[in-house]
């Protein structure tokens, strides 16, 4: 029986080889081969037209070429490939950039056997892999419900980590070099902005999305 062909791309060398092991028990698939980050990819399929796979298996967070840049590439270059993240991260943010770059399934690594199966199996029957909950994002990034990423400025950046000390709103101004009211105007902003109500608030989003670290 003819197998369908699949790629890892994993930084992580020997939870690359756990996946390739897992991958080759199933009856249908078979790894070609593994890659360590998209560069490596790249030049895989530009080399020889027998590396390029039905499937491939993205991760990530890599090195040199992320998982978002490489599936970009493929679904550009190869648009006949079918990409499914399989990644650790599992905030929303990460799983649409990975979806409207190209990819037709996405999940984590620790999903079960039985589900990486089935998933690999709809990928090459149906062209696509959703679970609940990223059929769920899906439709909410639809109806606009999914916050657009905040863009902020550097001296927002700077105020915010001075905000995280024990600074005054006038002892930050003296050490931005700005006036007090001009400080004020970007506390406001970013209070309109972040949707909090005061410095506590601001203080524990900087902390959260790793502005300022403790």
């Amino acid at each position: 029986m003819i197998k369908h062909s699949v790629v890892i791309v994993d930084d992580h060398t020997l939870l690359s080889q756990a996946i390739q092991t897992m991958v080759n028990t199933f009856d249908k698939f078979e790894v070609l081969y593994t890659c360590k980050n998209g560069q490596e990819l790249v030049e895989k399929f530009t080399n020889s037209s027998s590396n390029i796979p039905e499937v491939v298996l993205m991760d990530i967070n890599m090195p040199i070429m992320n998982g978002i840049e490489t599936t970009e590439w493929i679904h550009k270059t190869y648009p006949k490939v079918n990409i499914m993240a399989l990644s650790v991260e599992d905030d929303d943010k990460t799983v649409l950039k990975m979806l409207k770059a190209g990819a037709v399934g996405y999940l984590l690594k620790d999903t079960e056997k039985t589900i990486l199966e089935k998933a690999l199996i709809e990928i090459v029957d149906n062209g696509f892999y959703h679970t609940k909950n990223v059929t769920n994002l899906l439709v909410k990034s639809i109806t606009g419900v999914v916050e657009e990423e905040i863009i902020f400025r550097d001296k927002e950046i700077q105020f915010m980590k001075l905000a995280c000390t024990e600074y005054t709103y006038k002892e930050i101004a003296n050490e931005m070099n700005l006036s007090p009211k001009t400080i004020d105007g970007y506390r406001d902003t970013l209070f309109t902005k972040l949707n909090v109500k005061n410095r506590v608030g601001l203080v524990m989003y900087a902390i959260k999305n790793k502005i300022y670290t403790l």
